[in-house]
């Protein structure tokens, strides 16, 4: 972050003024991030036995106050989507019949979008998603990602996954599937027996630069990214209890309504492996 009273000096007024929005953009998200931890750690202290009084005398601030901070403000588990303005990559396939065909994405991908970007606007964060176009080069390496889009999209994804030990994707003659590494299970697309459900992939991948992670998100098919998102939007708070930011993986399914395609219900179907001993 720049200093405020640096700014002062800026001569061009369009400079100043567009350094300051800039400016108050970063210290409004790193106040909401210090909330967030705040009212975390607020929670365990009362988990691990303190009163409200005594963290109010901790704290040197009235008990009203501290359950004002308990019950206000960012709660803990917004961490699960990002501490800033968040990107959610969505895989792209060629336009069809066109001489110079452009990326577009399908309807469940922009679904899984909309989900996601209201879940964070009502957590205090901003959200917005860019194409990946084939043959999928998506830019891991930031923070505040979320990437959906499946390894048939981008084989670079595809490497990342293969990162994990617990759940991915394979492919055979009867096509694409989630395998259960641990449980010894397959998983296979209800919608490729006709029926109106998919499965997905929902996990916190390792950056190629060793430097953070990206939350990853994949049906079997698109109507299956649409119900990872439907997922993560009715169980955040259970998602960030089990797994805080670390890394991980679950495969959830989901059903959907055949007129309208949208989800209508989503579970998880496997365990939330977490990645122990991996870098974090």
């Amino acid at each position: 972050m720049e200093d405020p009273g640096e700014l002062a000096a800026i001569v061009d007024p369009r400079a100043r003024a567009t350094a300051a929005h800039n400016l108050i953009d970063d210290y409004q998200s790193a106040v909401g991030e210090l909330s967030r931890l705040r009212r975390e750690a607020l929670e365990e202290l009362l988990a691990d036995g303190m009163t409200q009084t005594q963290i109010a005398e901790m704290l040197n601030m009235s008990r009203s106050r501290v359950s004002q901070l308990l019950s206000a403000g960012v709660r803990p588990e917004r961490a699960f989507l990002g501490t800033g303005a968040i990107t959610v990559a969505l895989g792209g396939k060629h336009e069809a019949g066109k001489e110079k065909p452009g990326a577009v994405v399908s309807a469940e991908a922009l679904a899984a979008f909309e989900r996601l970007a209201e879940l964070a606007r009502s957590h205090g964060l901003k959200a917005e998603y860019e194409v990946v176009p084939p043959p999928g080069f998506v830019v891991l390496n930031r923070p505040n990602l979320i990437v959906a889009c499946g390894p048939r999209l981008s084989p670079l994804v595809q490497q990342v996954l293969e990162s994990d030990n617990n759940v991915g994707f394979a492919k055979d003659n009867d096509g694409w599937h989630l395998v259960d590494h641990i449980a010894g299970t397959v998983h296979r697309s209800p919608c490729d027996a006709g029926e109106n459900g998919d499965l997905a992939y929902i996990g916190r991948l390792p950056r190629p630069d060793g430097k953070g992670t990206f939350l990853y998100i994949a049906g079997i098919h698109a109507i299956g990214t649409s119900g990872a998102a439907h997922f993560i939007e009715n169980n955040l708070a259970e998602l960030y209890r089990e797994t805080k930011t670390r890394r991980f993986s679950t495969i959830v399914s989901c059903r959907f309504d055949p007129e309208s395609r949208q989800v209508i219900s989503s579970a998880r179907v496997s365990q939330i492996y977490r990645h122990e001993g991996a870098a974090q």
